[in-house]
């Protein structure tokens, strides 16, 4: 009776010791399929919610989408602020947006925010652009500027004194631009970086350090933060890893959608599940009318010329064409007018005034006459004067980090060890970057195609509004599109 007992209450106490366990293994698999429903409803309404409109026409409204550390920058100032006015810009911030984009004249949104800024868009009137790097490049890059950024305050006693003059300078801004420290996700690296900075300065002065060696920019304890330790803390896991795929599926800590913050925490959480965002993300990336790649640079920006730059020069010409038949016509000018008015609504197909139109200033009068091969020459000229002006500042910067100097020869002395982590780390973002590779071949042979249009059209169309008009329509898209004199 007693051995009986013994085995009685033994067996209770084992069924009483497994409660827990079972119970913790029941509430992972109720997370995980919790999570899944809401990756998986996410994915669903995103995809169902896309235009199926033709994607290689310009709409009235171009979204370039920038992902930090791509060119982005280059191409703002290189290729768009020469195809548009400041007054067609859209109000932006690289943050959250102060004012509706959908103001009359609204032509040019370029921002960081993720792809949730579509939400505060007319999507069908609303052509998307973006450029994708080599993600393990990326991440190098972003922790060179990211520490380069930082390092600019080092010019500051104390952290302190970094606080009392950023708040100057925030009431400066009020009423000027925006600073790289209210730029998405800059605003969240930068202060990381210049925290640990001051930190590592600090401690250097109590040992009495004074000559620092660097047998690596990438691994100097002593002076920042290294790389390897970069890669794994909970603001890059958070921010920097696939960072590509998140702003394209728009589910960055920065998110407009109201369900992007539970997303993201299931996805980090639960990391097969990425698998839903990175084909949000790949439907998006195929839907652009553009994808440009940073290692392809020259092809790239040849690309982006004739398939962006030749279709925004062509909607100067149409605007200015029918600017100057509307002064002509005050019954079609009051319709026009009205329009854009009211350009919230569906209404025209453009929200340019006939004064910005017909303006005679220098920079309208030098898009008037612009093709595709003079925005090439263009953006030749302005890239060089940005690199210089770009390396110029970084050099000036690194200079309160010596011995660090981020270099080419520096990133190839990265252990294989580390590049295989941010590898691992970046997997969506590597998958991405492979589809993106191919929409870029696909991109070239409907260029081509576009060219041969281009030549076609010349020949055989007939204007529906004169035929002298539509001559020199297409006489100008085949001259700038570069085909040989012949096919003129």
């Amino acid at each position: 009776m007693c051995k009986i007992m013994h085995l009685m209450l033994g067996l209770i106490l084992v069924l009483l010791l497994s409660v827990p366990v079972i119970i913790k293994a029941s509430e992972a698999d109720d997370g995980y399929s919790q999570c899944q429903n809401i990756v998986k409803n996410w994915a669903s309404s995103s995809l169902d919610s896309e235009v199926k409109d033709d994607k290689h026409d310009l709409r009235d409204l171009l979204f370039f989408l920038h992902v930090p550390r791509t060119g982005g920058r280059t191409y703002f100032h290189c290729f768009l602020k020469k195809l548009y006015s400041n007054s067609q810009e859209c109000p932006r911030s690289y943050d959250k947006l102060r004012v509706n984009p959908r103001k009359p004249n609204c032509r040019l949104l370029s921002t960081h925010d993720d792809y949730s800024m579509m939400s505060k868009l007319p999507k069908e009137k609303t052509s998307v652009v973006t450029i994708l790097r080599n993600p393990i490049d990326r991440v190098f890059s972003t922790y060179e500027f990211s520490v380069e950024v930082a390092a600019r305050f080092l010019i500051h006693p104390n952290l302190t004194s970094v606080a009392r003059m950023a708040r100057m300078a925030q009431r400066r801004r009020k009423t000027s631009g925006v600073s790289t420290l209210d730029i998405w996700p800059w605003k969240y690296l930068v202060p990381w970086m210049r925290e640990d900075l001051f930190a590592r300065r600090d401690a250097r002065k109590l040992r009495g350090q004074l000559h620092l060696v660097a047998n690596s920019s990438y691994d100097v304890e002593d002076i920042l933060m290294p790389l390897r330790e970069y890669i794994h803390h909970p603001i890059a896991l958070d921010i920097v890893h696939n960072g590509a795929t998140f702003q394209i599926a728009g589910l960055t800590n920065n998110s407009y959608f109201a369900e992007a913050h539970e997303v993201r925490h299931c996805v980090l959480k639960y990391h097969t599940l990425g698998e839903y965002v990175l084909e949000v993300a790949k439907k998006r990336l195929a839907d652009m009318l553009y994808v440009g790649l940073t290692e392809n640079h020259r092809e790239s920006a040849t690309m982006f010329a004739n398939i962006v730059g030749a279709q925004v020069i062509s909607q100067h010409t149409i605007s200015s064409s029918s600017a100057k038949v509307a002064t002509n016509d005050h019954s079609e000018q009051s319709s026009i007018t009205n329009t854009i008015s009211d350009a919230n609504d569906q209404g025209n197909s453009t929200y340019q005034t006939l004064e910005d139109v017909s303006s005679t200033g220098k920079y309208e009068i030098a898009r008037d006459n612009l093709t595709v091969g003079k925005l090439m020459e263009a953006y030749e000229s302005c890239i060089s004067s940005l690199r210089n002006s770009q390396s110029e500042r970084r050099v000036n910067s690194l200079k309160r980090i010596s011995p660090v100097n981020f270099t080419k020869e520096a990133r190839r002395q990265i252990p294989e060890v580390v590049i295989q982590e941010i590898a691992s780390l970046n997997s969506l973002d590597i998958e991405l970057y492979n589809y993106a590779q191919h929409i870029f071949n696909e991109q070239q042979g409907h260029m081509t195609q576009r060219m041969v249009y281009a030549v076609v059209g010349f020949s055989t169309s007939e204007s529906h509004t004169s035929s002298n008009y539509c001559q020199y329509k297409f006489m100008n898209r085949a001259f700038a599109l570069g085909l040989p004199s012949s096919m003129h």
